[in-house]
């Protein structure tokens, strides 16, 4: 199994600075990966959580990060397609493959927030069918030399879009409902979990994705299922403990559980404990707990 960890996005340590010590210190510990995680807007009085209230860019954030790491790889958990065109993210992320030496992964969601898709100006229903013509469209993009289209939600006149990356980045798709799911293993290189994804029966979304991947004539044991961790280290002997929450030792035992499930990835992502990812959170012991926690936990 590969393990990895989030970089400061949200709350009060998501600085530049902290932002490199962990990602310098996960490359130095071995992790496979850092991770972001997208939020574009937070709508007021909304019940989400202080967590969601000041995040980062993912793609600036990437960016940054893959000129002070060499070996790391990038993942973005996930970036919302609706909320950009193809074209525009297409070029993003070919360049951000260039720039950190094909370092990337990719996750891509629908998105869910109302409001989010109010501000882009695009309309929140069938985001389904337009995910599926944005994947076709950012796959031909970074392939063909010349790409025209007219579809049911974008166009292109014949264009040119260089470069394009030497390598297309892995791509992975998010969501939980079973259409997203199989979707996932028609489409994409893996599925994504979210964060509050159910971790007892990830098994059983792990299952759907595999029998859409063999229906449509795909390698089900090629594809890679990523868990974001919702990662917070507590006194252990909890009574009703939830799953990544407890001591060292009890996260450790949690993610070989989910090893055993199927889940090929996990990425530790201490920005959705609101004890470190929240606006008011002390940065300072935030840092302190998340190196503590890169030491502990390391693959």
């Amino acid at each position: 199994m590969r393990i990895g960890f989030a970089v400061p996005v949200s709350g009060s340590w998501a600085t530049p600075g902290n932002m490199t010590r962990v990602a310098r210190r996960a490359e130095e510990l071995g992790y496979h990966e850092v991770w972001t995680f997208q939020r574009l807007l937070y709508p007021r009085g909304h019940p989400m959580g202080p967590v969601y209230r000041s995040v980062h860019d993912p793609v600036v954030t990437l960016a940054y990060l893959a000129g002070v790491t060499s070996r790391i790889r990038l993942g973005a958990a996930v970036l919302n397609m609706p909320f950009a065109s193809p074209a525009l993210m297409a070029k993003q992320l070919a360049t951000l493959q260039a720039v950190s030496g094909g370092r990337l992964d990719v996750g891509l969601g629908l998105g869910w927030l109302r409001e989010e898709f109010v501000a882009s100006g695009v309309p929140f229903e069938l985001r389904g069918r337009r995910g599926e013509e944005f994947l076709y469209l950012l796959r031909r993009l970074w392939a063909e030399d010349v790409v025209e289209h007219r579809g049911e939600f974008y166009e292109l006149p014949p264009v040119h879009q260089d470069p394009k990356p030497l390598t297309p980045p892995p791509i992975l798709l998010g969501g939980g409902a079973e259409p997203a799911l199989r979707r996932a293993g028609r489409l994409a290189d893996g599925w994504i979990s979210a964060s509050r994804e159910d971790l007892d029966d990830i098994d059983q979304k792990i299952y759907i994705v595999k029998e859409a991947a063999r229906e449509n004539g795909r390698d089900p044991e090629a594809l890679r299922f990523v868990t974001r961790c919702v990662t917070r280290v507590r006194p252990s002997g909890e009574a009703e403990r939830t799953p990544m929450t407890g001591s060292f030792e009890e996260i450790r035992r949690d993610v070989a559980r989910l090893e055993a499930k199927g889940v090929t990835d996990v990425f530790h992502d201490l920005n959705f404990d609101p004890e470190i990812g929240s606006p008011d959170a002390d940065p300072v012991e935030s840092m302190r707990r998340a190196e503590a926690a890169l030491e502990a936990l390391a693959p």
